[in-house]
């Protein structure tokens, strides 16, 4: 067995009723003046309220000006109001994007250098102020990894500042926290979710620790996803998926995502599509080119799937596992094909060439790239 090691967020608590813990755990950190880090939805539907009646009356800041998909300037913006406000914490409520800007926001406070040089690993070299990151989407596991994404309007691509030292103190995860997320929202980062178990299970990282967080993430996202979608109060698939997506974020932020991150984000770069989105559209066909790499694991997800794979050849299984996963999409209404979102087909070559600059993930991957194999990718998912 391959050496490994494996990280987390310091404390997790989970389970509906869980954010009644935030003032304890605030107390514990030693956090007096918190800033909340949040978007204008989230305020205007009464999410954000749910977290400051429990505050009771403790001093606080809210940051509204997350997007989507965030770009440096909105870390820029929420360093400013941090450290106007005097704020010795971070709460980031909302999806991913919440948890990375606070994450990004922790890291850059205490770094004498600018946000960008921050890019890439380890590179944030000590503990910044305390971060709770209470997730309000079922999907990114920002919340248990050590990356912060942001997009970078001048490159039209998304980086990554990954540090250990950005792992949240403290994730709170709460199944009533994820009920105001539409239909589409659900899917996206419901499908994410899935896309981070199915990566995780086959990157050349894996360890059997990451092994069995993925596996039964993929089950648990297989079996609730399309119940979440259909009926967006039913809090039990909620709570499943809720669960599901933080399972995932615990084996890809140790055994790391690979070619379908890779590929997904010059797209999302570029067009500023839904993480979770770009990573669906690309799914099923890095599945298809993955498959060789190990036959093995592709029969196990399909299995994890609901996939009956009884007297089937190892790449019958495989083919089961990458239609499994194309049905999800079709049933939670991703819509199948680059071209339904106006990506050009005279880009692939410049998305190719993009991707193949993100080597972090690539390594990962079990069966190797060239740029002229990308290229056919994206021209198979056109």
């Amino acid at each position: 067995m391959k050496h490994s090691s494996f990280k987390i967020a310091n404390k997790l608590i989970t389970g509906e009723g869980a954010t009644t813990a935030i003032l304890n755990e605030l107390e514990i950190l030693g956090v007096k003046n918190p800033l909340i880090i949040t978007d204008t939805i989230l305020i205007e539907v009464g999410v954000v309220k749910k977290i400051t009646d429990l505050l009771d009356g403790l001093e606080h800041g809210i940051f509204t000006g997350v997007k989507p998909e965030p770009e440096f300037g909105v870390v820029e913006e929420c360093m400013k109001q941090f450290k106007q406000g005097n704020h010795d914490g971070l709460i980031a409520v909302g999806g991913g994007s919440a948890i990375d800007i606070a994450k990004a926001v922790s890291g850059y406070s205490i770094m004498d250098k600018p946000l960008k040089s921050l890019v890439g690993t380890d590179i944030v070299n000590k503990k910044g102020p305390s971060i709770i990151a209470i997730p309000t989407t079922a999907g990114t596991g920002s919340e248990v990894t050590n990356i912060a994404i942001l997009a970078d309007p001048e490159d039209n691509i998304k980086k990554g500042i990954v540090s250990d030292h950005l792992l949240p103190d403290v994730a709170i995860v709460a199944p009533e926290m994820t009920l105001t997320m539409p239909p589409s929202v659900t899917a996206a980062s419901g499908v994410d979710a899935l896309v981070h178990a199915i990566e995780s299970y086959i990157s050349l990282n894996a360890s059997p620790i990451t092994d069995g967080l993925a596996l039964q993430a993929i089950k648990m996202i297989s079996k609730n996803l399309p119940k979440a979608f259909a009926n967006p109060t039913n809090l039990e698939a909620r709570e499943q998926m809720a669960t599901a997506s933080l399972i995932a974020g615990m084996a890809f932020g140790n055994a790391g995502v690979a070619a379908v991150h890779a590929l997904a984000y010059p797209i999302g770069g570029k067009y500023h599509i839904a993480h979770g989105v770009s990573n669906a559209l690309l799914l099923p066909f890095v599945m298809e080119w993955n498959k060789i790499g190990n036959l093995e694991r592709f029969r196990d997800i399909a299995i994890a799937m609901g996939e009956n794979v009884e007297g089937l050849s190892d790449y019958e299984a495989a083919d089961k596992a990458v239609n499994a996963m194309q049905n999800i999409c079709k049933v939670v209404n991703i819509p199948s094909g680059l071209r339904h979102f106006n990506i050009l087909e005279s880009d692939i070559e410049e998305l190719a060439n993009e991707a193949m600059k993100i080597e972090r993930l690539l390594k990962n991957n079990p069966r190797k790239f060239n740029v002229i194999e990308i290229k056919k990718i994206y021209q198979s998912a056109f």
